[in-house]
């Protein structure tokens, strides 16, 4: 974009944006002079607006396209929890990952490259399955040229599968389908095909353009079809990238290394990134120190569609951002900070617009003078995972357990393992430590558990969400509710007459026996006949063979006096009403967790 073009976007004066190039140290002679991405950037941001760099694809028109190479096309795995979708990978690549992720689920976003029978080279991504890892999904949609959807031949279409299909149909990107698990007795391809039909999916057998292939992972069978539908759809679709010039990518995954420090896997778009570039991730800035390929190799370069793993970065970048290439330190580090500055400033915009939503409710509560609606206390967590993607994934998932008495605050959130400074902040706020396939050290684990600083520790997010949750149905305050604890039907009624004129202490025992429940002594009853309500006041008395007791149980006769009420009848029904507090519930469906008040 030229200065000209740039300064009329931000509709501002060519003199403005001149002044703020000078003190960039950025020459620029001319408004008709073309500006490097990273000054064009740091001029909108003093003027408060969001630059988003697009990725620059090469034209069906382009008139060198023919001298542009092809690239591997980028595909994602994408489906239901446990429906193969690792396996696939796993039989494609001949390896085994779904053995060592926790609970046979992915936790993370991986990307692969995969070496065809045919000779060509196709990059994966495998993207968890269960709920909470929509995000992640949705990012690796993002990124990705063709989705490869897989769906169990003896489980059919899913809410995830489904949430899948919408990811990759807003992404508008071609999708294979494949039908895992064919070779089980239950197997039902042909129910699979009609359930994606009636979602709309419009497949090649009724004239649509989405391939179905039905393979098995455990038995290796397909593979060679699935393989050749994907070749086909990239030779369709004719990808080409350019590898000259300085490159740009986008994160899939971060995380702290104890050896390394920040790492992020990476893959390129477009340029050829290699070692000692200088680079801008997100809010992050460094100096590229070493690639590594998928197998831990070190690279000295990458080009188009190829995942490395970067170090050298100044911090951990969030999942999703994207790489650029700059020229110099000072302008990375400017640019860097800047970026950070407006990501602190909208969180802490949206912070504030939270708290101001949360807010009225609060008086509404104190005027209707009930305990109806108890007031939300704060459950403050401290949260620790691996890697970028799965620690927001937990975030959203924590945050969705928010409910009318607990407010779920995340007050640090962060990657690597839990520190002694964690507990301490838990310390601090009473809050709960979130360990997420992270490592706890002893010292740490031991001054939780002298503090009573709750610690949970999972690599299961299933089993986490239900940890926690049932840690926020103990601090709940519940909600005051009234239920009949016992009734008793009266069969004879008994006379105390009172002392003196006044008959001071009259009272009649009715004699009853209880049909449901138990009564209990002190609480508060009602008494009716014929279904109809004629007293409510409080059992004073209850005797059972003469004896004062507390309780009686279903099928015990009893005697009881009801303070204020002597005109008892045989044939009534003297109900126990008996207050308690109902707790929330936690509970779990369709792969998503909630509390229920």
């Amino acid at each position: 974009m030229t200065m000209r073009e740039l300064a009329s976007r931000l509709q501002q004066s060519e003199s403005a944006v001149q002044s703020i190039l000078n003190d960039l140290g950025e020459s620029c002679e001319s408004g008709d002079e073309a500006l490097a991405f990273d000054a064009s950037e740091l001029v909108a941001l003093e003027f408060g607006a969001q630059v988003k760099r697009v990725d620059a694809e090469v034209r069906k028109d382009d008139p060198q396209k023919e001298v542009i190479p092809l690239r591997p096309p980028v595909i994602t795995v994408m489906g239901h929890v446990d429906h193969g979708k690792t396996s696939l990978l796993d039989a494609l690549r001949k390896s085994s990952v779904a053995a060592g992720e926790a609970g046979g689920i992915t936790q993370h976003l991986g990307a692969f490259v995969v070496k065809m029978s045919s000779g060509a080279s196709l990059t994966f991504l495998d993207t968890p399955g269960h709920a909470a890892f929509s995000a992640m999904r949705a990012r690796g949609a993002a990124v990705t040229d063709i989705v490869v959807l897989v769906v169990a031949a003896d489980d059919g279409v899913k809410p995830q599968t489904l949430e899948a299909l919408s990811h990759a149909q807003e992404a508008k990107v071609p999708i294979v389908v494949a039908i895992n698990k064919c070779d089980k007795e239950d197997a039902d391809p042909a129910r699979v095909r009609q359930q994606l039909i009636m979602h709309s999916v419009e497949l090649e057998e009724i004239g649509g353009d989405v391939q179905v292939v039905e393979v098995s992972a455990k038995q290796s069978t397909g593979l060679n079809k699935l393989e050749e539908a994907l070749l086909l759809m990239s030779e369709m679709m004719d990808l080409r990238a350019r590898t000259d010039g300085d490159a740009h990518g986008v994160v899939i995954e971060a995380r702290l290394d104890r050896g390394q420090g920040p790492l992020a896997t990476v893959i390129v778009r477009s340029g050829t990134l290699k070692q000692g570039a200088i680079v801008v991730v997100g809010h992050q800035w460094g100096r590229v120190r070493c690639l590594r390929d998928m197998t831990g190799a070190i690279v000295k370069s990458a080009g188009p569609a190829t995942p490395v793993e970067v170090s050298g970065l100044r911090g951990a970048p969030l999942a999703g951002d994207s790489l650029n290439v700059l020229q110099s330190e000072d302008r990375a580090k400017k640019l860097a900070e800047k970026r950070q500055l407006i990501m602190e400033q909208d969180r802490l915009q949206k912070r504030s617009l939270k708290a101001a939503a949360a807010t009225p409710a609060t008086p509404a509560a104190e005027d209707e003078g009930t305990d109806q609606a108890p007031k939300a206390v704060n459950m403050p967590l401290v949260v620790k995972a691996d890697v970028q993607g799965t620690l927001e994934a937990v975030l959203e998932a924590l945050e969705s357990l928010n409910n009318e008495q607990v407010s779920v605050s995340i007050v640090h959130s962060g990657i690597g393992p839990v520190s002694e400074a964690d507990f301490l902040l838990a310390e601090a706020c009473q809050g709960c430590l979130i360990a997420f396939t992270v490592k706890c050290l002893p010292s740490v684990e031991a001054m939780a558990r002298r503090a009573k600083i709750p610690l949970v520790h999972h690599r299961v997010i299933y089993h986490l969400l239900e940890e926690v949750g049932k840690l926020i149905i103990e601090r709940a305050p519940g909600t005051s509710e009234t239920r009949i604890a016992g009734q008793a039907e009266v069969l004879a009624i008994f006379e105390i007459k009172g002392k003196g004129r006044a008959g001071v202490g009259a009272a009649k025992i009715a004699g009853c026996r209880v049909f449901e429940g138990r009564l209990l002594k002190g609480q508060r009853v009602k008494v009716l006949r014929s279904g109809t309500e004629l007293f409510d006041g409080k059992l004073s008395s209850l005797k059972r063979e003469k004896l004062d007791v507390d309780t009686v149980g279903k099928g015990t006769e009893c005697g009881l006096i009801v303070n204020e009420w002597m005109e008892f009848s045989v044939g009534d029904v003297v109900q126990c009403i008996e207050e308690y507090k109902r707790l929330p519930t936690f509970v779990s469906s369709d792969g998503k967790a909630r509390i229920e008040c």
